[in-house]
C-alpha cells in the first residue's frame, strides 16, 4: 500500500507531497483512524534521564512547527523532535529548495529554518501534549538575519521559551542552510554559546524544579581532530548529549545524479556510513556514558542496529520515512530490541 501511495506522492513537488501526506494523516487521526495503525513497539529505554517507549524517534525537520504531534505519535515513534524553531517566524530560502534523488534514496534540502516561530510551536505543543506519552524534544536555531555575534541571544530566547514544554532541547549548530551557522561548532564561539545555554538551563531548572536535558546536533563533515575537540568542549561545558549527524554538504556520493549539484544538505542512504563513523568516533572519545542520538541514512532495521552497535543510545529517521514508509519505524524498533536481547 505504501509503495502505491509513494508513487502518487512522488508525482508532486516534495513540499506539496509533505503537506498532502500530513494533511491526510492528521484528518485520519482526528477521525479516530489512528487505532487502525499497528501498535507501537514497546522496548523502553532510559536515556537522558527520560523514559523512551522505544529507541526510534523522528528527526527535526519533519514537523517544524509542532502541527503533527498526535499523528506522528500514532505512527509508533518512541520520541519526537520538533523544529528547528527560531525566535521569529521566517519563510526560509526561496523555492524550489527540496529535491529528491530516488535512485540514491536521498534528499537535498536548503529549506533554511522555515518555521512559524516560537509562539506558534509552544502553543502547538501545549495543545497536543495531553494524551501524548512519548518524550518531545525541541530543536532550536537562530534567525537568518541575526548576525553570528548575536546568535547566542536567539538560542537563549528559544531555550527560555521551550524549557517549560520540551522534554529535551537540541541546539542546532550544524545546518548547512543558514549562512555561517556551522562556524559556531568551533573555538570561542562554541564554548561561549554552550556555557551560556548550560548556565541558563541550570537557572531555569532551579526556578522550576524541572530538568530539561540539553543536547547539541553536529555536522558529519568534521574531521577527526575537530570531532575530538568538539566532544571535549561539550563535555567540559556539561552538555547532556550529542546528536550525530545533520545533513552533509559532500555530494560526491551522488555525483552525476539529477539535482546532485543543487546547494543544500544531503540526507538519506549516501550519508549512512559517514554518520555511523562519526557516532563511533564520538563514542570512542567520549567514553561509555555520554548519550548519543544517531541520525543519518537509516533506511532499514539493519541500519538502525548498525548505529546502536557504533555507540548510539537512540536513533532518529526522516529521509528513510519518506522512502520506506511508516513500516520502517516498527522495523527499526524491533531490530534494536532484538539485538539488545541477543547481547
Amino acid at each position: 500500500m505504501f509503495s502505491a501511495a509513494r508513487r502518487l506522492l512522488f508525482t508532486l513537488p516534495p513540499e506539496r507531497a509533505h503537506d498532502v501526506t500530513f494533511g491526510s494523516l492528521d484528518w485520519l487521526v482526528r477521525a479516530g483512524g489512528g487505532r487502525l495503525f499497528p501498535k507501537r513497539i514497546e522496548a523502553p529505554r532510559e536515556v537522558l534521564g527520560l523514559r523512551f517507549p522505544n529507541a526510534v524517534g523522528v528527526s527535526a525537520g519533519l514537523d517544524k512547527n509542532g502541527d503533527h504531534i498526535r499523528s506522528l505519535a500514532a505512527l509508533g515513534f518512541g520520541f519526537l523532535e520538533l523544529g528547528t524553531v527560531t525566535p521569529v517566524a521566517q519563510p526560509g530560502n526561496p523555492t524550489p529548495r527540496l529535491f529528491r534523488l530516488p535512485a540514491h534514496q536521498a534528499l537535498i534540502n536548503r529549506l533554511g529554518f522555515n518555521n512559524e516561530g516560537l509562539s506558534h510551536l509552544c502553543s502547538a505543543v501545549r495543545d497536543a501534549s495531553p494524551g501524548i506519552d512519548v518524550p518531545i524534544g525541541v530543536n532550536i536555531g537562530k534567525n537568518r538575519d541575526t548576525p553570528l555575534e548575536r546568535a547566542a541571544d536567539d538560542y537563549q530566547a528559544c531555550l527560555e521559551a521551550v524549557h517549560g514544554i520540551a522534554d529535551y532541547i537540541a541546539v542546532n549548530l550544524s545546518s548547512p542552510n543558514t549562512p555561517g551557522l556551522r562556524a559556531l561548532q568551533a573555538g570561542d564561539d562554541l564554548t561561549g554559546l554552550i556555557h551560556r545555554l548550560r548556565g541558563r538551563c541550570d537557572e531555569l531548572q532551579a526556578e522550576s524544579g524541572r530538568h530539561v536535558p540539553l543536547v547539541v546536533k553536529i555536522a558529519p563533515d568534521l574531521d577527526d581532530d575537530a570531532i575530538r575537540w568538539l566532544v571535549d568542549a561539550l563535555q567540559e561545558a556539561g552538555i547532556d548529549g550529542i546528536t550525530a549527524t545533520n545533513t552533509t554538504i559532500d555530494h560526491t556520493l551522488v555525483e552525476g545524479a539529477r539535482h546532485a549539484d543543487e546547494n543544500g544538505g544531503l540526507s538519506g542512504r549516501p550519508l549512512r556510513a559517514r554518520a555511523t563513523d562519526v557516532v563511533a568516533r564520538i563514542r570512542e572519545h567520549a567514553g561509555p556514558d555520554l548519550p548519543i542520538i544517531a541520525v543519518g541514512g537509516i533506511m532499514s532495521g539493519e541500519d538502525a542496529v548498525e548505529k546502536i552497535d557504533a555507540g548510539a543510545d537512540l536513533i532518529q529517521i526522516y529521509t528513510g520515512l519518506i522512502y520506506e514508509g511508516p513500516g520502517l519505524i516498527r522495523d527499526a524498533a524491533r531490530s534494536i530490541h532484538d539485538q539488545c536481547d541477543r547481547r
